[in-house]
């Protein structure tokens, strides 16, 4: 950050980038072209389309997203796009969109997002592709997701990937987990129903207060006569402040056998009435991970290694963060190149 002479000059800056950021038209997210081709509830699968059409047909690609973000952030602008760069990999890339969960849907558990949502939602491109297996795409606690579903329906997966993916939530450096370590869940959820999605982001900004806060907005009057920074400034922004709230049954079975309690690790988990065996996981994994990542500390991801029973097992670290991975020229040149040549060599 460039430090004015004064306060007097800081505050003309300032006033001059909310002038700015006041002038600019409603900024939108996405541009690569999809289509819906399944909905149930809030869910929707979308399909999406390479600008050219590959003549070699391949295993699809579903990426499962977290729930506690929107999954835009896959796809935030044209040349900020994971989703574009699998596809320019050559990939048939599909995604599943939550939605926002409301007062109906506070009984959701997690046997209903993994066992219903997720295996419907492979069933559906199972059918429609006339493949018989697909490939996951498992992105932060989506890859939580994705490695519970895999160890439990092995016969519709091909290859798994993970990305930024917790696996142990005890890490010495997980600092996230140590502040949900003892709060109670019951209570949290019994008070709200659903948990408020704008609680769960000041819980997640509070992790780097100066940082996520303060220093972003003091920077903002660096880039006041750029607006093409000024607009990705905004969308970022809107993707931040786009929390959907959580499905309460759901949050509470997270946070107790994940966070809590460290099923991963230490054995017990169930998804409804079926045991998850990271052991019985056969399958090529390619487990991504960002060196410099607050939310999912490195060795967090890491330590799916000694969990899965794989014999093909990968590794990819990215030098940056949490959110870098996604949207970073760095990551674009990157990530979906090596998941497509991984992808490749594999089918």
């Amino acid at each position: 950050m460039h430090l004015p002479v004064d306060l007097t000059e800081y505050n003309q800056q300032l006033e001059r980038c909310i002038e700015a950021m006041g002038g600019l038209d409603e900024v939108e997210t996405g541009g690569t072209s999809r289509e819906a081709v399944y909905r149930e509830n809030k869910l929707v699968l979308y399909r999406y389309r390479a600008e050219k059409k590959s003549r070699k047909k391949s295993i699809p690609l579903l990426i499962v997203y977290a729930l506690v973000n929107r999954p835009y952030m896959m796809d935030l602008q044209p040349d900020r796009s994971t989703i574009r760069g699998l596809l320019d990999a050559g990939l048939d890339v599909f995604m599943i969109d939550w939605g926002y969960p409301e007062a109906g849907d506070r009984f959701l558990g997690l046997d209903d997002y993994i066992n219903g949502y997720i295996d419907r939602c492979v069933d559906h491109i199972r059918d429609t592709t006339k493949i018989k297996k697909v490939n996951l795409l498992g992105v932060c606690q989506g890859g939580t997701f994705s490695l519970c579903y895999t160890a439990l329906h092995p016969i519709k997966v091909s290859n798994l990937i993970t990305m930024v993916t917790p696996v142990d939530f005890h890490t010495p450096d997980n600092l996230l987990a140590r502040m949900v370590k003892r709060v109670d869940i019951d209570n949290l959820v019994g008070t709200f129903g659903n948990v408020p999605g704008e609680l769960l982001n000041w819980l997640f900004l509070s992790l780097k207060p100066f940082r996520l806060t303060m220093q972003k907005y003091a920077n903002m009057t660096d880039i006041v006569d750029d607006r093409k920074k000024l607009e990705n400034f905004v969308r970022m922004e809107k993707w931040i402040a786009d929390s959907p709230d959580q499905a309460g049954e759901a949050f509470r079975q997270f946070i107790k056998d994940f966070f809590q309690a460290n099923k991963l690790m230490t054995g017990g988990l169930k998804i409804g009435d079926l045991a998850v065996d990271l052991k019985k996981l056969k399958h090529p994994v390619l487990n991504v991970f960002a060196s410099e990542d607050h939310l999912v500390p490195p060795a967090a991801s890491r330590a799916l290694i000694s969990q899965v029973g794989s014999d093909d097992y990968s590794e990819l670290e990215f030098k940056g963060g949490h959110i870098g991975i996604y949207v970073s020229s760095r990551a674009q040149d990157q990530i979906p190149t090596a998941i497509g040549d991984w992808l490749k060599a594999r089918s």
